[in-house]
């Protein structure tokens, strides 16, 4: 798949006996979007089910705990920002999501989209 989640990090750096000037670093980190049909990770492609609800982290604590293990440093804000996208893998997202919409508790795809991701979906074809 063609496409990230991104989000806005705000991390900070600790170290001993040396003095940081700025200490607190903000970036733009981009999750790689697991396609639904994955062997490797068959949950991963329910990444934004799990941490993300109306376009908005769903659980900034834990997905601070999550992106600081994955940078190892201490993340002290993390906030999405937008699923980045081409039409080929939002196709591909949207078939996943249609051919299981009980697990979505929707009536139908655009509902799914619109409950966990908001109005933050860019198609960069």
């Amino acid at each position: 798949m063609n496409a990230a989640y991104v989000f806005r990090v705000r991390f900070r750096l600790d170290a001993s006996g040396v003095r940081l000037d700025p200490r607190e670093f903000e970036t733009v980190l981009r999750v790689p979007v697991v396609a639904p049909d994955s062997d490797d990770d068959p949950d991963g492609w329910l990444f934004f089910r799990d941490n993300l609800w109306h376009g908005a982290v769903s659980d900034e604590r834990h997905l601070r705990e999550l992106v600081g293990d994955r940078l190892d440093v201490d993340v002290t804000s993390v906030a999405f920002a937008e699923l980045e996208t081409d039409t080929a893998s939002l196709t591909a997202l949207r078939e996943a999501i249609g051919a299981d919409l009980d697990e979505f508790n929707a009536a139908n795809v655009d509902e799914v989209l619109h409950k966990y991701l908001g109005s933050s979906i860019r198609v960069t074809d």
